[in-house]
This record gives C-alpha cells, sequence and structure tokens, in this order.
C-alpha cells in the first residue's frame, strides 16, 4: 500500500470535512458540531495526544456510554497512527482493569460514570495520563483540554494496520480483544453502504452503545463518510429516541430485538411521526415475527444482520422486504462477504443440515491481541470459525441455530436452544424467552425455559406447552418451565446465558 497516502480512520474527518464543511456533523447534549469543527477538534485532540507521547501502535483508550469524545477519541487516536481501545461502559472495575491492563493503554478517557472505579483501579493500570470526559472526578477534564497544541501530521495508515481493539465477552474465561484494521472498519462501512441507501441528508440516531462494534459501525460511521449527522445519545431511553426520531426527522437507527421491542411497547410509539424512518439494522438475535409486523404497521420495514465484533460486524443480512417471509432467518452474505457452512465431520454441510458459520472478507480480523493459539484456532484454512451453527435453505438464506456450545443432547437428540426460543416468542402473550439445557437423570439433559410475560398475561406451564406443541418435536419442548420478571442482559441487550446457567449451577 503507497505509503504516500494515508488510508487510516484518522483521515476521515479531514476528507469529509474539505467535501462539506458546513454541514452538521455530530449533535450531541446541545453541542452541535460541523465537520470543518469536529475535524478541528480532531486534529487538536490528536496533537495534545501526541505531546503526550502517544505514537503509532500505542493503544489509547475510551471506558464510558455514548458521548462525542468517544468518537473524537477514536479518530484522534487512528489520525496519529494509535490504536483505540473501546471498554464497556458496564463493566466491573476489575473487568476493566483487565483489559486496561492486557491492552496496556497508556491514556485513558473515561466518563462519569466510571469515575470511581478509575478511582479504584488507578493504581494498577499502565496509564498514566487519565482524563474525564464528564469533568466530574479526577484526572484531567476532557472540556479543559488545550486546543492550542502544536499541529502534527497524520501518520500514513495503510488498511492492513491496527486501528480498533475491541474485547469480545465470551462465555468462559478472560476476553480476548480482537484486533480490527482500517480495512476491517472501511470495508465493513461499504459493504452497508452498497446494501442501504444511506444518502448525505442521512440523521442517524446513535443510542445503541458506541463501544460495541455494531452500534459504531452498524450505521454511524457508514453515516459519517457518506456526510449525514449523527444524533448521538448517553443510553437507550424511548422517550428521548421518539423526541428525536420526531423533532429531528430521523432516518436511520441500529437497534437490538430489546430495544425494538421496547419502542414498539412505549406509549409514544403510535403517537410519533415514523415517515422519515428509512432504515431500520437489528441485529444481535433473529427479531420475532410479530414484532416486525408491528413496525410493518406502522410503515416501517426492519432489516435484520448477523455479525460479530471479529468482523466489523457485519456477515449476513436479511433484508427488509425478506423480513416476515424469511422471519427468523439471517439472511443472505453482504456483498463482499462469503460464507460457509462447515458440517461436524468437516464437509461442506448440504442444504438443510447444520453445520458451523465460517467466513472470509475484508471485513474479517486477523488476529486476537497477543493470543497467538486462540488466532490459530478461529481460522480453518483462512476462514474464520464463527462459533455459530446455522442451517441454508434451498433459497440461498441462512437460519442461525445457535452457538454450538450452547446446544444440549436431550435423548441423544440435538437441540438448539435458538430454534426453541423462536417458538416461544411466536406464542401470543409472550414477551421474552430464553432456553438452556440442564442436566436429567432420564435424558441426559432437557431443556429448561425462562419466560417473561407480557403485563396483565397469565399461563400456566402447560399452557406454554401446549401452545409451542404443533411447532416442535417433543423432545424439543422444555421440560421445565419458570416465569421471570426480567432476563439478565448486557449494555446492547444481549441475553446473559452464562447467569442463567449459573443460576442452575450449569457450567458451559
Amino acid at each position: 500500500m503507497s505509503s504516500l497516502q494515508n488510508l487510516g480512520l484518522g483521515s476521515w474527518p479531514r476528507r469529509r470535512a474539505l467535501l462539506s464543511p458546513d454541514r452538521v456533523a455530530l449533535e450531541f447534549e446541545g453541542t452541535v458540531l460541523t465537520y470543518a469543527q469536529f475535524a478541528a477538534r480532531v486534529e487538536s485532540l490528536s496533537a495534545w495526544l501526541s505531546h503526550h507521547g502517544v505514537g503509532p501502535g500505542d493503544r489509547v483508550a475510551y471506558w464510558g456510554a455514548n458521548h462525542v469524545a468517544l468518537l473524537e477519541t477514536l479518530f484522534a487516536s487512528t489520525r496519529i497512527g494509535a490504536i483505540c481501545v473501546l471498554v464497556n461502559a458496564r463493566l466491573a472495575p476489575a473487568e476493566a482493569e483487565y483489559i486496561l491492563r492486557d491492552s496496556a493503554a497508556s491514556v485513558l478517557f473515561f466518563g462519569r460514570d466510571q469515575a470511581e472505579a478509575v478511582g479504584l483501579i488507578a493504581a494498577g493500570i499502565p496509564a498514566d495520563v487519565l482524563v474525564d470526559v464528564d469533568g466530574t472526578g479526577a484526572g484531567m477534564a476532557y472540556a479543559q483540554l488545550p486546543e492550542d497544541a502544536a499541529s502534527v501530521p497524520e501518520v500514513c495508515c495503510s488498511l492492513d494496520d491496527p486501528a480498533l481493539l475491541m474485547y469480545t465477552s465470551g462465555t468462559t474465561g478472560r476476553p480476548k480483544g480482537a484486533v480490527l484494521t482500517h480495512g476491517n472498519m472501511f470495508f465493513n462501512d461499504v459493504n452497508v453502504l452498497i446494501e442501504n441507501d444511506i444518502r448525505p441528508d442521512e440523521v442517524c440516531l446513535a443510542t445503541a452503545p458506541l463501544f460495541h462494534i455494531a452500534g459504531l459501525n452498524g450505521l454511524v460511521l457508514p453515516t459519517f463518510l457518506k456526510g449525514g449527522t449523527v444524533l448521538v445519545q448517553r443510553r437507550v431511553d424511548p422517550g428521548q429516541m421518539f423526541t428525536a426520531i420526531q423533532d429531528r426527522q430521523v432516518t436511520s437507527l441500529f437497534a437490538v430485538p430489546a430495544m425494538l421491542d421496547a419502542l414498539a411497547h412505549h406509549p409514544l410509539f403510535n403517537q410519533t411521526d415514523l415517515s422519515a424512518l428509512r432504515t431500520i439494522i437489528v441485529g444481535g438475535a433473529p427479531v420475532p415475527e410479530r414484532t416486525l409486523r408491528v413496525w410493518a404497521g406502522r410503515g416501517v420495514a426492519v432489516q435484520q444482520g448477523y455479525g460479530l465484533t471479529e468482523t466489523a460486524p457485519a456477515v449476513l443480512k436479511l433484508a427488509a422486504e425478506d423480513g416476515i417471509r424469511k422471519a427468523g432467518s439471517a439472511g443472505k452474505p453482504q456483498f463482499l462477504v462469503d460464507v460457509r457452512l462447515v458440517a461436524p465431520n468437516g464437509t461442506l454441510a448440504t442444504p438443510g443440515e447444520i453445520g458451523e458459520i465460517q467466513t472470509v472478507g475484508p471485513n474479517v480480523f486477523h488476529e486476537y491481541w497477543k493470543r497467538h493459539e486462540a488466532t490459530a484456532a478461529a481460522f480453518d484454512d483462512g476462514w474464520f470459525r464463527t462459533g455459530d451453527a446455522a442451517v441454508q435453505d434451498e433459497d440461498g438464506y441462512f437460519w442461525i441455530r445457535d452457538r454450538y456450545k450452547d446446544m444440549y443432547v436431550s435423548g441423544g437428540e440435538n437441540v438448539y436452544p435458538a430454534e426453541v426460543e423462536s417458538a416461544l416468542l411466536n406464542v401470543p402473550g409472550v414477551a421474552e424467552a430464553a432456553v438452556i439445557g440442564v442436566p436429567d437423570e432420564q435424558w441426559g439433559e432437557v431443556g429448561k425455559a425462562f419466560i417473561v410475560l407480557e403485563d396483565e398475561v397469565e399461563f400456566t406451564v402447560e399452557d406454554i406447552r401446549t401452545a409451542v406443541g404443533q411447532a416442535l418435536s417433543r423432545f424439543k419442548i422444555p421440560k421445565q418451565i419458570e416465569f421471570v420478571e426480567q432476563m439478565p442482559r448486557t449494555s446492547t441487550g444481549k441475553l446473559l446465558k452464562t447467569e442463567l446457567r449459573a443460576h442452575q449451577g450449569v457450567s458451559r
């Protein structure tokens, strides 16, 4: 790659400001920044980082909720060839400390909700420069950082250079840092722009956490590339979201199914003008058909995607027009992504046969941070092994069955919880459902379902079994059913089955 041209993320603000300097780039809690203003702030911050010793290959961490400073940190770090480390805002102090030590970040930006925790772990992390984004705790105040530092030139980054370090939560052991290159990020955005009508007049609502790859690279960075406006909100708040959707005529947003469901059940759902919304992308899990129909009733089509941190993140996409016809499917590969299913015996799976999803493409990462064995185990002859089990139908659509490790064997039959959960979610009155395998003396393992009912709905265990009896084989119907008030979830709404298993004394 030519060393004469900087192809990295850090050049994006400058390039965008050259083309559309006066267009609004970001809005956040009363702060409105044009692309020219944003580029100037990024240049100033990168100079400040450089004068504090940050250079190519160094790590700069951000630990906090959505904030304009997160995006400025990302672009400023990569502008000088450093690697940005985005840390989940909801991590406990010990969990964040592990990531900050493992990545050896020399600078840490943190939000107001993390200020107390930073005080607890400061002595145990390598970062000797601490910056308080909200100015409420210890460390330098972000708003007071000098803007008159002598400018420093951009570092020429190739598409193969590392840009971002994002740690996968995993279900066992310590999290692993996926090293995403400038090319991984860029080509994911190319896929998004090919498959979606993102325009220069885009108004993208960013409420899903930006410290997760889907929240950041699902629509926000593609919108930035096109010169649209990104409305940043700290966290998911349906009331605030509906206000923004109507007042700012939001055209696009990324959500997880739990967000979409929460919005659909909010009193403002039927009172808000949704006519400007032309793109909703949902990831993290299949969206129940009933939820799709509720949104379709308001004239909004929902696209669904499947991806991982390691793939930056898009792998599969279910087009909005297929949402109901192929409800439950993850769709087909993105334009520049190839996908195959590998059966347990190592051969390519035939239509209808379960296999592991493996993928290759310019959006797929190359390595885990300092984890050579884990990296080697993650690839099969160059194909990334996702660990997800799926089938492909005769039309070429992929259907996720579950994580291979989530599968349980009941009476010699393989059961994939995602299939059972889909059937449960199609029962009117069931708001949420999760299924795990639990030990059983007779069958080895049986399914246990955790169910959250909609308000004022009352079901017995037998009511549930009867309702799914037409959709599931007998061995797939959960033998145990527990009604719960709420499910344990991550900050993006993903279900934490590890907590459900721990509650049952099941380790997997």
